[in-house]
């Protein structure tokens, strides 16, 4: 495969990636705010609820591996849309959900609807697999950054699901969840008619055509996994990265709509807040890519940790104002998006080839299942407590993050 044909494979699928992620990131956003209402309302039990704010991220932690293995066997193409359908599935037994009050089909719903999740952030990873070294941070930030248009959307379906639900009767969340479903049903249908030639699959027979192919190994994807982290120190160090994010993000966000709503904020509020969290997360992303390749990765996620020490404190120290809480938010999502983005393209730069795929699920799923910890443990947590006092608790969670970065080698952060 010559650098001409790898270019336009490398174009085709990122905009394959890129039109998917829109349509997908729309059903996925509307988990974080609608999803969590809806939990609350079906279960009308704070310990229940808190199980089902952290259905979805658990489905996206229990997924993300099986989804990974599924790509090393059958390439992205086959992973991506089955993904994205497995998504669609859950939200629309969330209609049903919502519609009739339904316990079982909310938690089935929220687990699969996580599947989304963990393919939104597969989607980011292939879009690497025929990238240049010194443009893996744009490539993979490109995705990252169209989701941006879903996910702002996503939490503020409430709105055309009420049109909905005037004309059909149909209650609000789950005239939202209707909208969601087909949303991800049509991302699946895109990435399994587009993406011809599959970029992982292609990458792998260039390599065996060319004598250096490594061979596939399919089972034990947890024991290479933690082989790979074992020998690998700046792999340790990207995973370190993104799971330090994942958890400070997903326990301050989940608890965000809780803690307006009890201050009087009104749902339309609570879709706003999120929408511009979102924003923060995903619209600075070819920045942070930018940034990553051109002055490396460990000065771009110091920036992320800068950015999330000041929406701690702001979220910390004013957390009856509403407009403070929402400049939390966003700067809760930007400096998420640096440290992320960051940390994912340099594992995506410094894994092993014949382990790409699914190592790069069981990152995805070490995420999540972080995450999910993370949005369990808050909300008995500021039960007992309050919103600052969760802050704190997301602060100590950065500090070896923080340690890694000050005094781990140059070369394990700022190397591509």
């Amino acid at each position: 495969m010559n650098e001409l044909t790898r270019s336009r494979v490398q174009q085709r699928t990122l905009w394959v990636l890129a039109i998917s992620q829109i349509f997908g990131t729309i059903g996925v956003g509307v988990a974080p705010s609608i999803g969590i209402l809806l939990a609350e309302e079906v279960t009308s039990s704070e310990a229940w609820a808190g199980l089902a704010r952290t259905a979805s991220t658990l489905g996206a932690a229990l997924l993300g591996l099986p989804l990974g293995n599924l790509a090393a066997r059958f390439g992205r193409r086959f992973a991506l849309s089955g993904g994205w359908w497995l998504a669609a599935l859950g939200a629309l037994l969330l209609v049903p959900a919502a519609q009739f009050q339904m316990v079982i089909l909310l938690f089935a719903g929220l687990l699969l609807i996580g599947s989304g999740s963990a393919i939104s952030l597969q989607s980011r990873f292939a879009a690497t697999d025929l990238a240049a070294d010194d443009h893996k941070g744009r490539s993979l930030a490109l995705i990252v950054w169209v989701g941006t248009i879903g996910t702002v959307l996503g939490p503020n379906l409430g709105v055309p699901g009420q049109a909905i639900g005037n004309a059909t009767g149909l209650h609000v969340y789950a005239g939202a969840f209707l909208i969601a479903g087909i949303a991800m049903l049509l991302a699946g249908l895109l990435v399994f008619l587009l993406m011809r030639p599959d970029p992982l699959l292609l990458i792998r027979e260039n390599d065996r055509l060319a004598g250096a192919a490594l061979p596939v190994r399919q089972r034990g994807s947890l024991k290479r996994f933690a082989s790979e982290l074992r020998n690998n120190l700046r792999a340790r160090y990207a995973v370190v990265a993104i799971l330090s994010a994942q958890v400070v993000m997903v326990a301050i966000m989940t608890m965000t709509p809780i803690h307006v709503t009890h201050h009087g904020g009104s749902v339309s509020l609570v879709g706003i807040t999120i929408s511009l969290h979102i924003l923060g997360m995903y619209a600075l992303a070819p920045v942070v890519g930018y940034v990553a390749d051109r002055w490396g990765y460990r000065f771009s996620i110091g920036t992320g940790l800068a950015i999330f020490a000041a929406s701690l404190l702001a979220g910390g120290l004013h957390p009856e104002s509403m407009g403070w809480i929402m400049a939390s938010l966003i700067l809760l999502g930007v400096g998420w998006s640096f440290i992320n983005v960051s940390g994912s393209a340099l594992f995506a730069t410094v894994i092993s080839k014949q382990e790409r795929a699914s190592v790069q699920g069981g990152v995805d799923a070490l995420s999540n299942f972080c995450g999910a910890t993370a949005a369990f443990a808050a909300g008995p947590l500021m039960a007992v407590s309050s919103f600052s006092a969760l802050t704190v608790v997301a602060a100590i969670v950065l500090l070896p993050l923080a340690a890694m970065t000050i005094l781990v080698p140059a070369r394990a952060g700022s190397e591509n």
